[in-house]
């Protein structure tokens, strides 16, 4: 069986690398696996895994080459001859809508975000199966977009447990990082996402400083790459750090490759969304590498919160409300090894792509 995604890039973010993923597994699985997109870093890895990569414009919304790209799309369509389509965003599933006009494919889609609700959005729930990471974003497609719930799928993202885990780590790195940051009796307090207002960097930088003023121990890092449309919001939080008292305690890293290392370092992740999360996929992951998680209690984060157990919430922009619940959670005797075992019960990739594949040979019969 041969399966198609398309996704209008390939570069850094949760929902590129849950494709990548994917198309591993299913290349393991014996399905023939390609994925259609602009491009972009992660092009590399799916081929290396096996996969065939398409490059085709399905990120661009300019209308007026929409119909030039579509014909590209169809052409594409035409030489690869899939069994089935999996549309992962809006601007490809509405290309897909024309260019199948003549193919009848069947169609999955997967809803990864609280899109604004009109015709336009709408698109995500013309499929004849629909996937969903959240609860939360289930209730949202059935409440607003009017979706079928027979169609809907509700399947956690998958957190690949044979990298996450506590027992193959990079200690070179892990010892270079501690020296080279000072990191000898501190605690260290990670912000995982990507440079952008809705993530909220500055409300865990105020917590932060608020907190550090009455302890000497803790140090924060943000890592996520700097979108270059955003620059004025990262130089908004530099401004907030240099004219602080604590301007050495607080490390901008960027994008990092070291991501179980760095949470195996941690003793806290904090997730502060001001929008509703429709999975939050590096908090699952701190979860997997059992560091309690502090989040906004809006979107898929209830799934993965449970109070006490492995984090706690805060409401959203309240710094003094985030500060107090660091210095809580730093003392709170969190069991690591049951945030672990919560983790990996309820997101690992093998549950993803089971639930995958079991949509995907529903079909099968109609081929």
């Amino acid at each position: 069986m041969k399966i198609v995604q398309l996704i209008p890039e390939l570069n850094e973010g949760g929902v590129e690398r849950g494709v990548v993923e994917l198309s591993r597994e299913l290349v393991k699985l014996g399905f023939e696996s390609v994925v259609i997109s602009n491009g972009g870093k992660l092009v590399e890895q799916l081929e290396r895994d096996g996969s065939l990569h398409v490059k085709v414009n399905v990120c661009s919304k300019n209308v007026l080459t929409a119909p030039w790209r579509i014909w590209k799309l169809y052409q594409a369509l035409q030489n690869i001859k899939p069994d089935l389509l999996h549309v992962r965003s809006r601007v490809p599933a509405w290309m897909v809508f024309f260019a199948n006009k003549l193919l009848h494919l069947p169609i999955v889609s997967t809803v990864h975000g609280f899109n604004s609700v009109n015709r336009y959005s709408a698109i995500m729930v013309k499929a004849d199966q629909i996937i969903c990471a959240s609860s939360f974003l289930k209730t949202h497609i059935i409440k607003h977009f009017h979706a079928d719930p027979s169609k809907i799928h509700l399947i956690p993202r998958g957190i690949d447990f044979n990298y996450f885990n506590t027992h193959e780590l990079d200690t070179k790195f892990m010892e270079t990082f501690q020296h080279e940051h000072h990191l000898t009796h501190k605690r260290v307090i990670l912000h995982v996402a990507r440079i952008t207002h809705w993530k909220d960097q500055a409300t865990t930088i105020r917590a932060f400083l608020e907190l550090r003023a009455k302890r000497d121990d803790i140090k924060l890092f943000f890592v996520g790459g700097i979108d270059p449309k955003r620059l004025s919001y990262f130089e908004e939080l530099q401004r907030l750090v240099f004219d602080s008292d604590f301007a050495k305690d607080i490390v901008f890293l960027g994008s990092q490759s070291k991501m179980k290392e760095l949470y195996a370092l941690a003793d806290l992740t904090i997730s502060a969304s001001t929008k509703p999360e429709t999975f939050g996929r590096a908090n699952v992951e701190s979860l997997a590498m059992g560091v309690p998680l502090l989040a906004t209690p809006i979107g898929a984060t209830q799934d993965y919160i449970k109070e006490g157990e492995t984090g706690f919430f805060f409401e959203p922009k309240n710094h003094t409300s985030l500060a107090s619940l660091m210095q809580k959670a730093l003392e709170y005797p969190f069991n690591k090894q049951k945030i672990q075992a919560f983790a990996k019960t309820h997101f690992s990739l093998e549950q993803m792509v089971e639930k995958n594949v079991a949509i995907y040979t529903t079909f099968s019969s109609d081929l």
